[in-house]
């Protein structure tokens, strides 16, 4: 996949260069949704803040051509409670966790849960069809003087950089495991004590934004964290006549901060991190879904993406048309299980066609089980 993603930034740049470059797809049919709560139409593109202070995101997506988007993340709002009166001016000015989040409360219309609005945190208090689970959004985002994501460039350091994984996979683990330590803390010392908390299944929903070019990490960074199960694909890139059967597994056991701090792998190996049932990740819910399902007669374009093909998953690139680039809202999210949770996440709550799921099989003793449909999505 490693090659494959290359080749994406490559195709990326032409057609940059040649002014259509956009990420399509299908359309999406939700299912009913329900909440205990009504919400109230958000405006979320009439400015209520200055225009130098939008967020470079949020200015990209007003120009015309990007109507139908903007239409469809309105459909995806719909029945959003924006309880603390803060999420339309966060969208405008910092953009990535408030897209999260709608896009989260997108994806439990899809599966038809019911959303309890009637406590101000954490994010989502979700009835998934009988199985009451509470389920917190975080981003990670990019460290201190490091470059932001929506400052990607295209240059020849950048696209360098890109030919080796090594460098891109160390820095999405190191501000994912901020991100996720960050939350843990939380819950021990907020949520736990909250009654409409406690004896639930506690679930992460975590969106890597760290740096440029996040979008093919894939979950290479998520799993190494969890399992200390790192693919190294810069191996295979490098003798790629010795692994046959594709880049090898190891296990790294930590990895080095800038300032030689080590950041341990495997939280999911142990109980040390019991109270997370289970982490739902993406590195796909971007802008570029909305424009891989909106239908949009004002852009001329072609989608650049991996997917895993049957009958062995073979990665394979596509570059074709919206019509026929086929992506749901689904398509992407990925279900990590902790073994050794307080309250375990069934994986039923998520199965669904094309959603990746990973878990311990405690049914039969054996080790983890990966879940995964015959044709799914790694990057666009």
């Amino acid at each position: 996949m490693a090659r494959l993603a290359a080749k994406i930034v490559t195709a990326t740049i032409h057609f940059l260069q040649r002014g259509n470059l956009s990420e399509l797809g299908r359309r999406s049919q939700s299912r009913a949704f329900a909440g205990n709560v009504r919400g109230h139409d958000m405006d979320l593109f009439q400015p209520i803040v200055d225009e130098s202070r939008f967020h470079k995101n949020f200015a990209s997506i007003l120009v015309p051509f990007r109507k139908a988007e903007r239409d469809l993340l309105k459909k995806w709002s719909e029945g959003f409670v924006d309880r603390d009166g803060k999420l339309v001016k966060e969208f405008q000015t910092s953009f990535n966790s408030s897209f999260w989040e709608i896009y989260l409360h997108a994806v439990f219309k899809e599966y038809g849960f019911s959303i309890d609005w009637s406590n101000s945190t954490p994010d989502f208090s979700v009835n998934a069809n009988g199985c009451e689970i509470i389920v917190e959004a975080v981003t990670a985002n990019s460290a201190h003087e490091k470059t932001n994501e929506w400052d990607k460039n295209f240059s020849d350091d950048e696209i360098k950089v890109l030919k080796s994984f090594k460098k891109l996979n160390r820095e999405a683990i190191i501000r994912i495991s901020s991100a996720i330590l960050n939350k843990s803390k939380k819950f021990d010392k907020t949520y736990k004590n909250l009654n409409h908390v406690k004896g639930k299944p506690f679930v992460l929903a975590v969106a890597p934004f760290e740096q440029p070019h996040f979008n093919l990490q894939y979950n290479r960074p998520i799993k190494a964290l969890l399992y200390d199960y790192y693919v190294d694909e810069d191996i295979y890139l490098e003798n790629p006549e010795k692994f046959p059967n594709g880049p090898p597994a190891i296990n790294l056991s930590y990895v080095e901060k800038d300032n030689g701090t080590e950041i341990p792998l495997g939280i999911f190996n142990d109980s040390n991190m019991s109270e997370i049932s289970a982490i739902i990740f993406s590195c796909t819910a971007t802008w570029g879904k909305l424009s891989a399902i909106a239908v949009n007669s004002a852009t001329n374009t072609q989608v650049i993406s991996i997917w895993a093909t049957p009958p062995d998953g073979v990665p394979e690139i596509r570059q074709c048309s919206p019509l026929e680039h086929n992506e749901s809202i689904l398509d992407g999210l990925q279900i990590f299980h902790n073994p050794f949770a307080d309250y375990p996440l069934e994986p039923e709550v998520f199965r669904a066609e094309r959603v990746v799921q990973l878990y311990c099989d405690t049914k039969t003793g054996g080790g983890y089980m990966t879940e995964m449909p015959m044709l799914y999505f790694f990057v666009r």
